[in-house]
């Protein structure tokens, strides 16, 4: 079984309720169906990641770790959380073997490469297309395993040209990084930004999993945590449009540029490893 490490390190739990705080618009069976799933995982159908919470990037980072091996792998890790990442990693007696983003970040820096630094045999994974620095460079099917479970990689541009998707082998749950996030999607105006490819993306390679796979997104700027395949298809408000409506919305939202862009883009092509 994977190990579901909030259901079974009871002090982590309380020390992410501060950080994490679920929706309260129940509607929908899916929905009430995923929120079961949240606090009573099975472990014979799977089992929920550690949620870690960075607060100025409003960033989900995620911890999956095997029960019996102790291997893991950690998604998304930010550079200013970095100790508090390592220190649930020692605590929880896990091996991690693995840290992956999901795509060169514009709005903070990845702890990817201070990180192998401090872990032995620690290993970088980032998309091939990205055109970043990594020990793994990944592509469409590739595998990222950690004891008995693995982590199957199903490409996803359009926020930018390498975005990934990481589904679990059981397809219980997916990380969609700023693919696909909760009632919303990734912006598209820049980093090789394409609103018709982001659309394609999510339609061919995420929602065509199973409706009540859980959906983690890298980031969620109003507290919700995890949202599923179901939902998204039937209430996202920009991804049940047709294309050129999703293309019209995409390229009329104005939003401001990441405050963090100038910095965060090419220290994330370096592996967050870089002069200052």
């Amino acid at each position: 079984t994977m190990c579901s490490v909030i259901s079974r390190v009871k002090p982590v739990q309380r020390a992410l309720a501060s950080t994490l705080r679920l929706r309260t618009n129940a509607d929908g069976l899916n929905y009430a169906a995923a929120q079961s799933r949240r606090f009573c995982p099975g472990f014979s159908t799977g089992a929920q990641p550690l949620w870690l919470f960075e607060s100025e990037s409003s960033t989900y980072t995620y911890l999956l770790a095997d029960a019996d091996t102790k291997e893991a792998v950690i998604i998304d890790p930010v550079l200013e959380t970095i100790d508090r990442d390592l220190k649930f990693v020692s605590e929880l007696g896990l091996k991690l073997k693995v840290a992956v983003n999901t795509h060169c970040h514009a709005d903070h820096i990845t702890s990817t490469g201070p990180m192998k630094k401090r872990v032995p045999g620690l290993k970088s994974a980032i998309s091939k297309c990205s055109g970043a620095s990594a020990d793994i460079h990944l592509t469409e099917g590739d595998k990222i395993p950690f004891g008995r479970h693995c982590l199957i990689v199903r490409e996803t541009p359009g926020h930018t040209d390498g975005c990934i998707t990481l589904v679990t082998g059981d397809q219980t749950m997916a990380f969609t990084g700023d693919a696909l996030l909760i009632r919303g999607c990734g912006r598209t105006d820049f980093q090789q930004g394409c609103a018709k490819r982001l659309y394609k993306s999510v339609h061919e390679k995420i929602f065509t999993l199973p409706d009540e796979c859980l959906l983690y997104p890298a980031h969620d700027y109003l507290g919700q945590t995890v949202s599923t395949v179901g939902e998204e298809r039937k209430y996202n408000p920009r991804l049940t449009k047709s294309m050129e409506e999703f293309v019209e919305i995409m390229n009329n939202l104005n939003l401001p540029k990441p405050k963090k862009i100038d910095i965060s883009v090419p220290a994330n092509l370096v592996c967050g490893v870089h002069s200052i």
